[in-house]
C-alpha cells in the first residue's frame, strides 16, 4: 500500500477504475481455477460445470464495465455506473445456478455502491460534482457485502447451508469486524469466506463423501479474492482449503498442501438422484415483480434448485424440473422470456442436447484471427474463422458460436493470442456439453496458427492430427513489431511514445525508430538459433517495400531459409513474424 505524506498510509477505498480491474482480475482468477471448480462440482448436480459457468458469468460482467468505460472516453464513468453495468452484465450472462447467485450477489453490492439504498460516498460525490470523490468507504464495502448476501439468500428458493450461500455470509460478517479502508474490508471477507469454504464438508453430505469443499463457494473466493487485488495492486495466490474432519480423496488432499491446482475428483459414486428432475431450464425475463411472485410459486411445485434474481422489470430465472416446456409457458404467463436455455441431463453427459438435423462433417478448425487478410488465408485453409477488432477479443459465446458454425463431430481450436488461453478453455469446456470432441492447442500467435494448419490432414486420426498440429505450433517462434504508445520500460531498455517495438514470444527485444530495420534485428535474433521458414503478415500501414527488403535480408544471410508473405489487412500489430 502506497505512503502519504509523513509516513501515512492512504486509504484503499472502491473507484471505478477499482471495479474495473476486479473484473478483469475476477476473470482471470475463475479462468485459472475452472477446470478445478469444474472437477469439485458435485451439488447440486455433479455435472461438472460450475468452474465454466461462473468464468461466463463474469466475462458477461467484465464486458459490461469495458462497455461502460469505451462509452464515456476520453472521460471515465461514475463508481455507480461501473457497479450496475458490473451487475447488470452478470445478470444478463449469468449460467448455471452457481453463475446465476453470483450474479445476485453482484446486484445486491451494486444496489448500496450504486447509491440505490440512499447511503455511501458515491451518492455525496455525486452531489457534489466531484469525480475524484467518486468513492466508498469500508463502511460502504461492508454494507453492500452484506446486502450482496442476504439478496442471494432471499433469491433462492430453499437455501441449503455449506453452499455458495454460506460462504457469502461468512465474508460478510468477517467484514463487519474488520476496521479500515476497503483494502481491508476486502481482505477480511476473503479470509472468511476461506475460512467457511473448509467447513463446507462438514454441513453438506454430499460434499463430504466426495471429500471436496463446494464448487460455488470455491469460486466465490477466487472472485473475493481478486477483489483484494485490485484494491491493493496485487494478485492474490488463492489458497487451497482442505476438508476438516472429513473423508479426504487425492484431490483434496492436495489441495491441503497449499496449491490451488487440484486432480479431478471421481465422482462416479454420485449419480444424479433417482427421479430428479432430467432438465435445466434457465430464461431471461422481462415482467413486474407482482408475476414474478406469482412465477417464483409456480416454478417451486415444478421443480428444485430454484433461483430467480434480478429486478427493475428483467429477471433470470433457474430451474430443475421434469416438463421444461411447463416451466418456459410460467414465464410467458408472468411476461417475455426470452434467451431460452434448455439442458438435458442425460446420462454420461449432464448436457446433452438435441442436434441439428443436418449430418455433421467428421472434423474442422475454429481459428481466431487478426485482419481480413489473415481471415482469408485460414478460410482458404478450410478453417472457421473468428475476426478479431483491434482493441476488443472474442468472447468465449463468439468462439462457442463459431464451434457451432464448424458444425462438425471433432473441432480443433486455435485462439492465436496468449490472452485468450482462458477464454478458449472456457469455449471448448461449453461445446464439449453439446457433444462436439474439442481440441484447445494453445497457439500464442497467428503465425503458429498458420504451421499448425500447415500439417493438418483431416483423414488421419483425431489425436494423431491434434498432436502433428500441436507439434508444428511449438516448433515455430513467434515476433510482431507493434507501436510504443507511451514511455515505459522494457526488457530492452526505455522507450518512447512513437518508437517501433520489435517483440519475441511476447517481449520486447528491439527498439527502433523504423520498421523494416527493427523488423530485420528481431528476425536475426530469431533465427540466431536456426530456422528453415520465415512468414511475414504484414499490417495494412506497411508497404510492400518493405517486406521486399526484408526478404532479400534473409535470402542474403540465411542460406536455406525461406520466406513467404502474407498481407494481414488491418489488425493490431504492424507486423507478425514467424520462423518455424
Amino acid at each position: 500500500m502506497p505512503d502519504g505524506q509523513g509516513g501515512e498510509q492512504v486509504p484503499q477505498n472502491l473507484d471505478a477504475v477499482a471495479v474495473r480491474a476486479w473484473s478483469r482480475l475476477a476473470l482471470d482468477a475463475l479462468g485459472r481455477a475452472r477446470e478445478e471448480i469444474d472437477s469439485i462440482n458435485v451439488y447440486p448436480v455433479a455435472d461438472g460445470d460450475t468452474g465454466t459457468n461462473l468464468y461466463l458469468t463474469v466475462e458477461s460482467a467484465s464486458q459490461a464495465v469495458d462497455a461502460v468505460f469505451t462509452g464515456h472516453e476520453p472521460s471515465r464513468p461514475s463508481l455507480a455506473e461501473t457497479v450496475r453495468a458490473m451487475a447488470h452484465g452478470a445478470l444478463i450472462g449469468a449460467r448455471g445456478n452457481s453463475g446465476t447467485i453470483l450474479s445476485q450477489l453482484l446486484r445486491g453490492m451494486a444496489q448500496v455502491i450504486g447509491g440505490a439504498e440512499g447511503e455511501g460516498d458515491v451518492l455525496e460525490a455525486e452531489r457534489a460534482g466531484g469525480r475524484e470523490a467518486d468513492h466508498v468507504d469500508g463502511r460502504t464495502l461492508e454494507r453492500a457485502l452484506r446486502r450482496a448476501a442476504e439478496s442471494a439468500y432471499q433469491a433462492v428458493a430453499h437455501p441449503v447451508e455449506g453452499t455458495v450461500l454460506t460462504v457469502a455470509t461468512a465474508a460478510a460478517d468477517a467484514a463487519a469486524a474488520a476496521e479500515g479502508d476497503c483494502e481491508a474490508v476486502a481482505r477480511a471477507a476473503y479470509e472468511g469466506a476461506r475460512a467457511a469454504l473448509e467447513a463446507t464438508p462438514g454441513q453438506l453430505a454430499v460434499l463430504g463423501r466426495a471429500g471436496v469443499v463446494d464448487a460455488g463457494g470455491r469460486g466465490l473466493v477466487a472472485v473475493l479474492g481478486a477483489l483484494v487485488g485490485a484494491l491493493a495492486g496485487e494478485t492474490v495466490a488463492l489458497r487451497g482449503a482442505a476438508p476438516k474432519g472429513a473423508a479426504v480423496s487425492r484431490s483434496a488432499a492436495s489441495r491441503s498442501s497449499g496449491h490451488a491446482r487440484v486432480e479431478p475428483v471421481e465422482c462416479d459414486d454420485l449419480p444424479m438422484e433417482e427421479g430428479g428432475p432430467a432438465f435445466e431450464v434457465i430464461y431471461l425475463l422481462e415482467a413486474e415483480d407482482t408475476a414474478v411472485a406469482r412465477l417464483r410459486s409456480r416454478l417451486d411445485r415444478l421443480g428444485d434448485s430454484l433461483v430467480v434474481v434480478g429486478g427493475d422489470g428483467l429477471w433470470n430465472v433457474h430451474v430443475h424440473v421434469d416438463d421444461a416446456g411447463a416451466a418456459v409457458e410460467a414465464g410467458v404467463e408472468a411476461g417475455r422470456p426470452h434467451r431460452i436455455r434448455i439442458t438435458h441431463f442425460g446420462v454420461g453427459d449432464a448436457h446433452t442436447t438435441a442436434q441439428p438435423p443436418r449430418e455433421r462433417a467428421q472434423r474442422a478448425i475454429v481459428a481466431v484471427v487478426p485482419g481480413e487478410g489473415l481471415a482469408g488465408l485460414y478460410a482458404e485453409a478450410g478453417a472457421t474463422t473468428v475476426p478479431t477488432r483491434v482493441g476488443e477479443p472474442p468472447a468465449s459465446g463468439e468462439l462457442v458460436d463459431a464451434i457451432r458454425r464448424a458444425h462438425a463431430r471433432e473441432v480443433v481450436l486455435l485462439p492465436n493470442d496468449a490472452e485468450l488461453r482462458h477464454t478458449a478453455a472456457a469455449a471448448a469446456a461449453q461445446a464439449r456439453t453439446e457433444g462436439v470432441r474439442v481440441a484447445l492447442i494453445p497457439t500464442r500467435s497467428a503465425v503458429q496458427g498458420i504451421a499448425a494448419l500447415a500439417v493438418h490432414e483431416p483423414d488421419r486420426g483425431f489425436d494423431e492430427d491434434v498432436v502433428a498440429m500441436t507439434s508444428a505450433a511449438g516448433a515455430t517462434r513467434y515476433g510482431e513489431l507493434s507501436v510504443a504508445e507511451r514511455q515505459s520500460w522494457t526488457m530492452a531498455g526505455i522507450c518512447q511514445t512513437g518508437d517501433v517495438l520489435g517483440l519475441i514470444d511476447g517481449d520486447v527485444a528491439v527498439i527502433g525508430s523504423e520498421v523494416a530495420r527493427t523488423a530485420a534485428g528481431v528476425l536475426d535474433r530469431m533465427l540466431s538459433a536456426g530456422g528453415e521458414m520465415v512468414t511475414l503478415v504484414l499490417g495494412e500501414s506497411v508497404p510492400d517495400t518493405v517486406a521486399e527488403h526484408l526478404e532479400k535480408h534473409v535470402r542474403e544471410a540465411y542460406l536455406a531459409v525461406d520466406t513467404v508473405v502474407y498481407r494481414g489487412g488491418r489488425q493490431s500489430a504492424l507486423m507478425l513474424i514467424g520462423v518455424e
